[in-house]
């Protein structure tokens, strides 16, 4: 959940930092090194936005999924199946005809 969390935070704060450095009409007029270290907020969250998928932490945030959806599929052929929390659920059986 923390991980998610921060990829969050992250990822919006990236954007509104992007947002003010395009519409920056300066932006446009000096080089590109210049208008880097004119917007810092943008050159610092895009740096940890990069850093954090170099590390990993999307696979971090799609695992937990991935793992309850192959843990259904098996359950189910022995007619269970499991909750988000990892529970347990017996289904009933099917009638015999």
């Amino acid at each position: 959940m923390r991980w998610r969390i921060l990829l969050t935070v992250v990822s919006v704060c990236t954007a509104i930092a992007a947002y003010h450095w395009l519409m920056d009409p300066l932006t446009s007029v000096v080089t590109l090194t210049q208008s880097l270290w004119n917007h810092l907020f943008f050159t610092f969250t895009s740096t940890f936005l990069v850093l954090l998928f170099v590390t990993g932490v999307h696979r971090k945030v799609v695992a937990p999924s991935i793992i309850t959806a192959r843990t259904r599929s098996v359950l189910n052929d022995f007619n269970m199946s499991c909750d988000d929390t990892g529970k347990l659920i017996l289904k009933p059986r099917p009638a015999n005809t």
